[in-house]
């Protein structure tokens, strides 16, 4: 059975450029850092609840996992998916 992302109480979507902006300063910092220590450390502000939605929607994808503590922790390895896929030979 395929689990769908829907969240719940959404008032606006963030847009594409912001949600490569989150998701690229998340693959920075890797497993280092707080989610509210990522949210300051964007280069443009973004609303705490779209901050939220959007790593709602990383963890649900598997290219993060929050753990209790609230530190991120990057596990999306797309060269590891290639190698699967036989897309790269090594």
């Amino acid at each position: 059975m395929e689990m769908i992302f829907k969240p719940k109480n959404v008032s606006r979507y963030p847009r594409l450029d912001t949600v490569l902006m989150v998701e690229k300063a998340v693959y920075a910092h890797r497993s280092d850092k707080t989610v509210s220590q990522v949210w300051r450390s964007l280069p443009k502000k973004v609303m705490w609840q779209t901050f939220l939605l959007i790593l709602d929607y990383l963890e649900h994808t598997g290219k993060i996992h929050v753990e209790k503590d609230r530190t991120i922790t990057w596990i999306w390895d797309p060269e590891g998916v290639k190698k699967l896929k036989g897309l790269v030979v090594a």
